[in-house]
């Protein structure tokens, strides 16, 4: 197994994959493999808030021949709106970025359980229907909430149950704890990682971040965006990719991979081998495995 990052990432590489460690629906190894099928040959996991999956990931790529990349995604809040923090590379035993992580997901847990109690007072489900839907140890979140429906057939599938039950507009929704923004990428640079937003882009509400603020977040220390992921609207990717030119930023795309969770397929948006060397270059807090 080769830790050194010396040799050339081979394309294609997907950084924005989840197990069931969070709220994919696969276990890393599997996850891996689905990717390796669709052509990935570098990967990231990036499971919410937790590293559990990594040491999997890792053994199942090196088996493939692949090139993995350990990675996270952090819940991270800009005043109201929520932002997600892809981080790269980083010390999975720096002391303050695993208590965030720690924080968050026994936030998550408790706020999971006040979701479902609202929901309780209008339908047939409970805790342990949640339970049910989530690995021993995972980031339990809304995702499991909406498997859980699924599987008492209040729903079709997770796409209904976000567009329906588990919307804010419904009521049932409580939101959870999640550290700043600005905070968060200072965390994630003194582990040694590389901070990089996901899918900032998106329509609604929790859209696109004002240009200004994006600016500052990169002053403050992020390393780039997400920009190729099928949720970022056409106007948007277009202010990112001028903003990536003309700060010198890291543009990745991804496929944002949930098994069954989602439609996305492994390798449907990808990032070119120069942008994951530059990752690599920058991220010292740990290394990419290889085979």
């Amino acid at each position: 197994m080769d830790v050194s990052g010396a040799r050339r990432v081979e394309e294609p590489a997907d950084l924005h994959l989840h197990s069931n460690r969070s709220d994919g629906t696969e276990p890393p190894a599997e996850v891996v493999r689905s990717a390796h099928a669709h052509g990935v040959r570098t990967l990231a996991l990036t499971d919410h808030d937790t590293t559990a999956g990594w040491a999997e990931a890792a053994d199942a790529a090196v088996s493939l021949g692949m090139t993995f990349l350990p990675g996270a995604e952090l819940s991270t809040r800009l005043d109201w709106r929520s932002v997600h923090l892809l981080a790269y590379l980083f010390d999975p035993d720096d002391p303050a970025l695993r208590a965030q992580m720690e924080e968050v997901r026994g936030d998550r847990m408790g706020r999971a359980e006040r979701i479902v109690a609202n929901i309780s007072r209008d339908y047939d489900l409970v805790w342990d229907d949640v339970v049910a839907q989530t690995q021993t140890g995972a980031t339990v979140g809304r995702p499991h909430i909406a498997d859980a429906l699924v599987a008492r057939g209040i729903v079709a599938d997770r796409g209904e149950a976000f567009d329906g039950i588990l919307h804010p507009r419904e009521g049932y929704y409580v939101p959870h704890y999640a550290p700043d923004t600005f905070r968060a990428i200072e965390i994630v640079r003194a582990a040694g990682g590389v901070p990089v937003i996901a899918h900032p882009a998106t329509a609604g509400r929790s859209g696109m971040i004002p240009l200004r603020t994006l600016h500052d977040l990169v002053d403050a220390g992020l390393a780039g965006f997400e920009v190729d992921h099928r949720e970022n609207t056409a106007d948007g990717r277009e202010v990112l990719q001028r903003l990536v030119a003309e700060r010198d930023l890291i543009a990745t795309g991804s496929s944002d991979y949930h098994g069954l969770g989602k439609p996305n397929l492994p390798g449907e948006n990808t990032t070119p081998a120069a942008m994951v060397e530059r990752i690599i270059a920058a991220g010292v807090g740990s290394r990419p495995v290889r085979a």
